[in-house]
């Protein structure tokens, strides 16, 4: 393997930094929906009414190098309907007349580099301003974005860059080469000046621009009619050490000064636990006003002798004002005229000792903790246990008299608070799911009705737990399901009257999380197919993953592909497509209203399955049965498409030369094509119809003379008529696809898009009302796409041109209605330019082949959702959009004025209708791998579903079927893989199949299925989350039991002394000394981590797995390893498979480790009902067993510094042979043959051989570096072996063992082959075998390097996966020339250098740099995101073709589908 590719498969999940602003609106675009009576001063302390919802911002996160951007929809009480058709309650009930809120995604980033803090510079308008926030985001060492939303792209964009790093800035660091942390950014609550800490000690200031001048030039044309985001105008640097300030802890900005005031929390001189007693109280704040335009900072006031442990600062809000220093173990108020503190438990003393601290009521630690203002005077404050607690500050004017703490309900462990405009908190999390809760505060006891049962957190997604308020995916708290309302209550004599405080909590959302990935194992799903084969065969596999920590601990079973659960499979050869529609009595027009509302649950009536020659209609009641004969369907050909017209009064059915259209089995009208021309003759007769679009009342018919027909309903008499659409009769342009798309609801989306939206949405209603007969309303458009690349959207049945795109084909990032763009300045220069793009080395019959084959656009329900358009190209490349809206300036209408002047007036005519405010934004689908364009079919490949299992979106047939689903507003890909190539897919709902699906595989099996239950969907990854209630540290898969052995931690309170003595070495025999504990101090509890091993089993149904056997360990012994071990038994010379536990005893310093190695042998009882783990063996070794192996049927330990090879005789394990190299402790052994690959916490790696004659262990080479290792595997290609280690620093390097080279002196020296930055703690490598592709059968001898070739998974702590694959060295230099032509050629969010972000981070330590031969497929995805000419040209500058690229990384992609 001297070459190999770097992809992620599963992006992090895991939330570092959240914060709120006004990104992508502006406070003004709120509507209230009441005149509010507005109550702006904050002194009338309670509003007798409800409280106002108010403008509410957005929600920004970022999960290691991931950007989101969420807008939260609220959902208020007043009868309108909720995103979900199938009606199911809202998640945490009603509570201040919000019946539900929701994140809902406005644009995702996968940066070039791991955003280390972020924040969000307010514009600092009041309620009405129109102005916006921007996200400030620092990178390590010292970069910072600031990227502000951008309406006309609908996305983000960078507005300044600062970079402190690079020679010109070497003095920053003051010579040091490693810090403890990276930037720390805050900005002023004013917004008038951003601030970030970096290398420690240096403090750049960022200055905002006033009123819209910025660093970015003043274009008044930007923005949707001027929507002006703050901006930076300039940055200087201040030096702290010059203001004597060594230590800093922590800083922030003060509300209510008129210059922004900073307090800097730093610690004198620093302290530790050793030297407590005597040194402590050695922080202090200081307040520096700070003058932006002067570039001063004169220290106005403050305090010193804070507590040691301080870490954190927390601005009180105005009227307040001053800070709260949190520390371990006390809470510090400080202003600039008043000081209070609060003890948090016994280890709290006043800085002199002698007067003492106000105490709270409840002992509580909280170092890490996190927290937000809920009110002016309520902190919320989230611990490292995951409890919520309540901070009141009770005060009188602008006095703080004393901090009162209560306890509220527990919640997910947090990394980040952020309130979320003025009644909703987000809990970000990196170890559990994050959560957006709904938080209510009333007077005395008046809050809400006792029956409002509250939970934060969340219960078990969706098992059948309707009857509670909500449901949703199980990790968070379950620990709120106890039915009592959340109430706290603290009596504050504000106002001179005691009001006490009540809040309510209700959870509204929460975003699924899979990391911590600690440890993963690969194991067979419950579903699998023993006779797959290729890559079918990969999805019978999941991952079983240890995720989580403490009571958000949880099993992750993911799967990167979905798996049906089959309920029935016929075999059906020759099948070309499938159809299910519904059949209703007509039963007067009345009745429509009502049956619409029932219309979801309404059974399927016909089946429609279309051979190569005939048409066969089953009956879809209780049983499937055929009807072909006795129905009036046309049954002699095979069916194009069928669907329902009328309110589902009728079935249409289209073949390829005429249609039917039936009422139940009997028809009611007979159209035939190819004779409505004027001349008759042989040139007519060729014209069938090629492809269908049914939209009620309109069905759309592509023909094969490239020409369209519309047949058009008359709802009253139930029949259609044939018309060929003006627009298009005398065309001569082919059109190679179209379809109906239409917009629904009560407010169609497209009609806002349109310049006289006013006036259309006014007429319409007006009609609907006054006619019974139109039972839907909304607008039907008809897009069209011509052989020659240009898409035009027209309405029906008018057919007015009211949107047009020139190059559609060619894959733009933003489609912009023709007319709206700038007129062109000399047309005939245009055309001179394209022919010459065109020319040139054969590359012009390559864009002239390009065109759409299919087309669907698609609006799915929900309350906000916009349409997205899907386009397959010939060589099955898909193009997706997403539809938004932009008001442009007032430049529009003078290109129109330009327009008509030099055309007819008939073009200002139609320009009037046009949706000018209509623009599309393309969606990255890189999960996908494009299709083979070998076969070319006919059929449909996209089949657009509004309810399977609830879910909706769209599925692709064809040789790499995929699931696209919606969620937020963002599609989610999973492939299935499981039955090969799939033919065609209709849904299903009937009695036995609720809301199913049924589908054709290319071999002629017809199979109905429903989506597995439990999984949640809404994630790169299916997954399903399995509650531990505990830490789950490691896990292994038991295959031929299908078991997974996990070992678990729990924590658990035990008494003092209990505690103590386990801390005493029994052998020596020391008495416990209690000398200097009081006797309550004894019966203290202190919280232990208890350690078992799970024995787990999958459930057969689906559901939540079963433990099916517990090993405890001894009080204080960590379980450190599992795994399953085949041995040789050499009593019997037979192997056993066997669970081998490797453990330590942690009894603190005093104590010499040791540790035991135990073996377990599982069986089934007699009635294969209970699982039966029973004890083998068990030996006491010194030093902790921190891994096991299997060797050639020895069982190979770790125990502590030396590493033994044991031999099994069926009663004991026997040394044979030990090696002394002095690892301090093995992190991972990875055995391939008789090879060993140790990695060592802090000394690298060391690869050893075990030789079975004189049997011994024998060093053949180590890494003379110190590196400290996470995990590490072999990787195999063909006959090469390399080494892979993953360290501390985020990096992945790969070794190779080469005696005969002479840098590697005489073979003892691991020589470098790669090395890369992958931005994450990698934890875990599993070593799989690629799967053969192609392109790879062909013209190679079976025996070749190739189909011996393994890649390996990764996990990470960040929630992502991700794959380390070989390439042979063509396609290395082929995709590395492509990466360094996109490393300019891309436009990269935030101004980052993916170059500079996958460079080796040695943190200071001196490091060679080796060879770079990894390719970044992150970078490579965004290849197929350019325009076809850019992507034509680069290919062409390197020196190869766009099809070879694509074929490369489509079998990089086809080689990697595990799973």
């Amino acid at each position: 393997m001297s070459f190999a590719a770097y992809k992620m498969m599963h992006w992090p999940t895991g939330i570092e930094n959240c914060a709120s602003g006004f990104i992508s609106h502006s406070r003004s675009d709120f509507v209230p929906r009441i005149p509010p009576i507005q109550t702006e001063d904050l002194e009338s302390e309670w509003p007798t009414s409800r409280r106002e919802i108010g403008p509410i911002p957005d929600l920004v996160v970022t999960a290691g190098n991931v950007l989101e951007v969420y807008v939260v929809r609220v959902q208020e009480e007043d009868g309108t309907r909720g995103p979900r058709a199938s009606g199911e309650p809202k998640r945490g009930g009603l509570m201040d007349g919000v019946s539900g809120a929701s994140l809902e995604l406005v644009c995702h980033y996968r940066l070039h580099g791991n955003v280390v803090t972020m924040a969000v510079l307010s514009s600092g308008g009041g309620d009405g301003s129109r102005r916006r926030d921007s996200i400030i985001l620092t990178f390590e060492d010292a970069k910072i974005s600031v990227l502000e939303f951008d309406d006309s792209i609908h996305g983000l964009r960078t507005s300044s860059m600062h970079c402190f790093e690079g020679p010109e800035w070497l003095h920053l660091r003051r010579g040091r080469e490693s810090f403890a942390r990276g930037p720390l950014v805050k900005v002023d609550p004013q917004g008038r000046c951003g601030s970030i800490l970096v290398y420690g000690l240096q403090m750049i200031i960022l200055k905002a621009s006033q009123g819209g001048s910025g660093l970015v030039g003043d274009d008044d044309s930007f923005g949707s009619g001027g929507a002006i985001s703050s901006r930076i105008e300039s940055s200087y640097i201040v030096n702290l050490r010059d203001m004597d300030m060594k230590h800093v802890k922590d800083f922030t900005f003060l509300h209510g000064y008129i210059e922004p005031v900073m307090v800097i929390l730093h610690e004198r001189e620093l302290t530790w636990a050793g030297r407590v007693s005597w040194k402590h109280h050695t922080c202090m704040i200081s307040a520096l006003s700070i003058s932006t335009t002067l570039k001063q900072h004169p220290l106005i006031w403050s305090a010193v002798n804070l507590p040691h442990d301080a870490y954190k600062l927390l601005a009180v809000p105005s009227p307040i004002g001053g800070v709260l220093v949190i520390s371990a173990n006390s809470i510090h108020y400080h202003s600039q005229s008043a000081s209070c503190a609060l003890a948090l438990n016994s280890y709290a003393v006043s800085a002199d000792n002698s007067q003492e601290m106000p105490r709270s009521s409840f002992t509580v630690e909280l170092d890490t903790a996190n927290a937000t203002w809920l009110l002016n005077d309520v902190a919320l404050l989230s611990t490292k246990t995951g409890e919520l607690l309540l901070l009141t500050l009770v005060y009188d004017g602008r006095v703080v008299q004393r901090l009162d703490l209560s306890k509220s309900k527990a919640s997910v462990l947090t990394s980040g608070i952020t309130k979320v405009g003025n009644s909703l908190f987000f809990l970000g999390s990196r170890l559990g799911d994050s959560l957006l809760v709904q938080f209510t505060c009333g007077v005395g006891g008046s809050v809400l009705s006792s029956d409002m049962k509250d939970e934060v957190g969340d219960i078990e997604g969706d098992a059948p737990l309707a009857k509670r308020l909500r449901m949703s995916s199980s990790d968070a708290l379950q620990d709120m399901v106890s039915g009592e309302e959340l109430s706290l209550y603290g009596s504050a004599p504000n106002n001179a009257e005691s009001a006490q405080k009540s809040f309510s909590f209700a959870v509204r959302d929460s975003l699924i999380n899979v990391g911590p990935l600690k440890d993963f194992s690969y194991g067979l799903r419950i579903n699998a197919d023993a006779n797959a084969t290729g890559i079918a065969k990969q999805s019978n596999y999941e991952l079983v993953c240890c995720s989580g920590h403490g009571k958000n601990g949880a099993l992750c079973v993911l799967r990167q592909s979905i798996r049906p659960e089959m309920i029935t499979e016929v075999e059906l050869p020759g099948c070309k497509g499938i159809w299910t529609v519904y059949h209703k009595n007509a039963r007067g027009h009345n009745a429509d209203s009502s049956k619409i509302a029932a219309s979801d649950d309404e059974f399927h009536a016909y089946l429609i399955i279309s051979l190569e020659a005939r048409t066969m209609v089953l009956e879809t009641a209780d049983l499937l049965s055929e009807v072909t004969e006795s129905v009036d369907y046309f049954v002699q050909g095979r069916t194009i498409a069928a669907g329902n017209l009328f309110g589902r009064r009728r079935v249409v059915q289209v073949y390829e030369r005429g249609a039917r259209i039936l009422d139940g089995s009997f028809m009611t009208q007979d159209l035939s094509f190819g004779t409505s021309n004027s001349e008759m003759g042989s040139g007519s007769e060729s014209s069938t119809v090629l492809s269908v679009s049914i939209v009620d009342p309109y069905v759309l018919l592509r023909m094969s003379d490239g020409g369209i027909r519309l047949l058009v309903g008359d709802p009253s008499l139930c029949t259609v008529s044939t018309s060929i659409p003006a627009a298009f009769e005398s065309s001569k342009k082919s059109i190679s696809a179209c379809t109906l798309y239409h917009d629904k609801g009560p407010e169609p989306w497209l009609r806002k898009t349109s310049t006289d939206a006013w006036l259309s949405t006014g007429i319409d209603e007006a009609i609907d009302g006054a006619d019974g007969v139109s039972h839907d309303q909304g607008d039907v458009y008809c897009v069209v796409c011509y052989e020659s690349g240009s898409l035009e959207i027209f309405d029906v049945p008018n057919f007015n041109c009211v949107f047009s795109v020139d190059k559609f084909v060619s894959g733009n990032a933003h489609l912009i209605d023709t007319l709206m763009r700038d007129p062109p300045k000399d047309p005939q220069k245009l055309i001179n330019k394209s022919s010459e793009e065109v020319s040139g080395q054969g590359r012009k019959e390559n864009i002239q082949n390009m065109k759409v084959v299919e087309l669907a656009m698609q609006r799915w329900s929900g309350q906000h959702s916009r349409p997205f358009l899907f386009g397959i190209l010939n060589d099955g490349m898909i193009l997706c959009y997403h539809a938004y809206l932009f008001e442009g300036p007032e430049t529009a209408s003078k290109t129109e004025d330009s327009a008509s002047a030099q055309n007819t007036t008939g073009v200002s005519n139609l320009s009037a209708s046009r949706l000018r405010n209509l623009r599309f934004v393309r969606v990255p689908l890189d999960t996908y791998a494009k299709k083979d364009t070998s076969n070319e079919t006919s059929c449909q490949r996209m089949t657009i579903f509004k309810n399977i299992a609830g879910y909706q979106g769209l599925f692709l047939s064809g040789s790499r079927p995929a699931w696209f689903m919606v969620f937020r507003e963002r599609l989610r890909i999973h492939p299935q893989l499981c039955d090969g190539s799939v033919v065609a897919v209709t849904v299903l709902h009937n009695v036995n199949c609720n809301h199913g699906l049924i589908y054709v595989t290319s071999q002629g099996i017809l199979k109905i299925c429903q989506l597995p239950p439990i999984t949640s969907y809404d994630n790169y990854w299916p997954v399903q989350k399995i509650p531990l209630k505990g830490t789950p540290h490691q896990v292994t898969y038991f295959a031929e039991k299908n078991l997974y052995p996990l070992i678990v931690s729990v924590p658990v309170h035990k008494p003092l002394n209990q505690v103590l003595s386990s801390l005493v070495d029994q052998e020596v025999g020391h008495q416990v000394e209690n000398h200097n504990l009081s006797s309550d101090e004894l019966h203290r509890t202190y919280s232990v981590d208890e350690f078992e091993i799970r024995i787990m089993e999958p459930d057969k149904s689906g559901g939540p797995w079963q433990t099916k056997a517990t090993i405890p360990m001894q009080t204080s012994e960590n379980a450190l390893t599992v795994r399953v071990v085949t041995l040789f038994n050499t009593t019997t010379k037979e192997n056993e498979t066997l669970l081998a536990i490797g453990t330590a005893y942690v009894q603190g310093e005093d104590v010499a480790g040791r540790g035991r190695v135990l073996l377990f042998s599982a069986g089934k009882s007699a009635d294969n009902t209970q699982t039966l783990v029973s004890e083998v063996y068990s030996k006491e070794l010194k030093g902790a067993i921190s891994a096991l192996a299997s060797l050639q049927g020895h069982l190979l330990i770790a125990s502590g510094p030396k590493i033994i090879l044991h031999k099994w005789n069926g009663t004991e394990l026997n040394g044979v042979a030990f090696f002394d190299v002095p690892p301090l402790y093995v992190v991972s052994l990875n055995i391939v043959k008789n090879f060993i690959l140790l990695g060592d916490v802090h000394k690298s790696i060391y690869f050893l051989s075990w030789k079975e004659q004189g049997a011994q262990l024998t060093l053949l080479a180590k890494d003379f570096g110190n590196l400290d290792c996470f995990a590490t595997e072999f990787l195999i290609d063909g006959s090469t072996l390399s080494l892979v280690v993953a360290d501390e620093q985020k990096n992945i390097q790969i070794f190779y063992y080469a005696p005969k080279m002479s840098e590697s002196w005489k073979g003892q020296k691991l020589l470098s082959r790669a090395e890369f930055h992958v931005g994450t703690h990698v934890t875990k490598f599993l070593r799989l075998q690629m799967l053969s592709t192609s392109s790879d059968r062909t013209g190679t001898n079976p025996g070749s390097d190739k189909t011996n070739r393994y890649a390996l998974l990764f996990g990470t702590l960040d929630g992502s996966i991700g794959c380390i694959a070989p390439l042979d060295e063509l396609t290395f230099r082929r995709l590395q020339s492509l990466q360094k032509k996109l490393v300019d050629a891309v436009h990269h969010v935030a101004g980052l250098n993916p170059r500079a972000f996958r460079q080796f981070q040695s943190n200071g330590k001196a490091h060679r740099p080796g060879p770079d031969t990894i390719v970044d497929c992150e970078l490579l995805s965004h290849y197929e995101m350019l325009p076809l000419e850019e992507q034509l040209e680069i290919a062409n500058q390197i020196g190869t073709t766009r099809s070879q690229i694509f074929s490369n990384l489509n079998d990089l992609s086809i080689g990697t589908s595990f799973l």
